[in-house]
């Protein structure tokens, strides 16, 4: 099982921080997109590695064009000699339409058709075919020599995609390279949706899971004492009822019989009203969502929970040290189920 960490979004210590995590072992290091840009930390981090995969997880696809991405995910992995992941994630409506002053429509056919405009300018680039992709959403029928990048000798990059839903799921399996796991989820939810789900996928692009990657994001509440373990599961439990207010994410909710407190998170969200959403979360409803357990105690409860069947771990904690993830990652490595 393949380990990844975050990277930090300070670029004054973004590279050396990369060369800490490559040197310890882990297999890739992971920026997000929330009050800070993902991609320029990975761009330091580019000319201080050689070794681990750099990730966006995730960029927010909807935010930009297809042919905006093509551009900086490939100069991101032709630095990176080819180890640079795009992973990418929809976000929702209003962030879409009133923070980024962006079109939104159904998102799931958005996106697959996001990713194979990616792949036909890629293409065009990388293989000489002529550009004339025109879907529903995107057109792009334009490349010029001039417009054309030279440094074509590492190929196109992966693409993963963040998925909560069915449609969503089943469109990471027919077009993209791997299944970023929204931290929001259960294990009766990834039984009875996600893996069905990507099961159409997958028959629908023809590929089978060997060829493809599953990454978790599972939540962590940890400390090296009672005290920390609290501060952290209260902060926890604030980011899984912020989750479970969306209206889209019910069904998460219905997968442990906790659909009901929906509505009520809703309506809390929409009064500002962040610390009460927390408090719904008792410490039993939370163990369906997050890890709740010491820094040694996390390997063994990773490999429980996704052994079977995940290819890589993002962890991430405010607890965790880089000698716990050393630690972490150690056992990981050891104790594959």
């Amino acid at each position: 099982m393949k380990v990844d960490v975050p990277l930090t979004h300070d670029l004054k210590n973004a590279g050396q921080q990369a060369r800490q995590i490559e040197k310890a072992g882990f297999a890739g290091l992971f920026a997000p997109e929330t009050n800070h840009d993902p991609f320029l930390p990975l761009a330091a981090a580019t000319q201080s590695t050689s070794k681990v995969d750099l990730i966006t997880s995730i960029a927010v696809a909807f935010a930009r064009t297809p042919m905006s991405l093509a551009y900086i995910a490939h100069d991101l992995n032709y630095a990176a000699k080819g180890r640079f992941i795009l992973g990418l994630g929809s976000q929702i409506q209003p962030h879409i339409t009133k923070r980024f002053s962006m079109p939104w429509s159904k998102p799931a056919a958005r996106m697959r058709e996001f990713i194979q405009a990616l792949r036909a300018i890629w293409r065009a680039w990388y293989s000489q075919e002529r550009l004339a992709f025109r879907g529903e959403f995107y057109h792009h029928s334009l490349m010029t020599p001039f417009f054309t990048p030279k440094n074509i000798e590492h190929g196109a990059p992966r693409v993963f995609l963040a998925a909560v839903g069915p449609l969503m799921t089943q469109v990471a399996a027919e077009v993209a390279d791997g299944l970023i796991v929204h931290p929001f989820t259960t294990l009766e939810y990834l039984r009875t949706v996600t893996f069905p789900a990507l099961d159409k996928g997958f028959a629908i692009s023809g590929r089978d899971r060997d060829q493809f990657e599953i990454s978790m994001q599972p939540l962590i509440a940890t400390g090296h004492n009672a005290k920390e373990i609290e501060s952290e599961k209260l902060a926890v439990k604030q980011q899984v009822a912020f989750y479970a207010s969306t209206p889209a994410y019910k069904p998460v909710l219905d997968s442990v019989d906790l659909g009901d407190l929906q509505e009520q998170l809703n309506a809390l969200s929409k009064q500002g009203r962040w610390v009460e959403m927390g408090e719904l979360f008792i410490d039993e409803y939370l163990e369906n969502f997050a890890i709740v357990a010491e820094p040694q105690e996390i390997s063994t409860e990773l490999n429980k929970r996704f052994g079977h069947f995940a290819d890589r771990i993002s962890l991430y904690s405010k607890t965790l040290n880089p000698k716990d993830y050393y630690v972490i990652l150690k056992k990981l490595m050891n104790r594959r189920v």
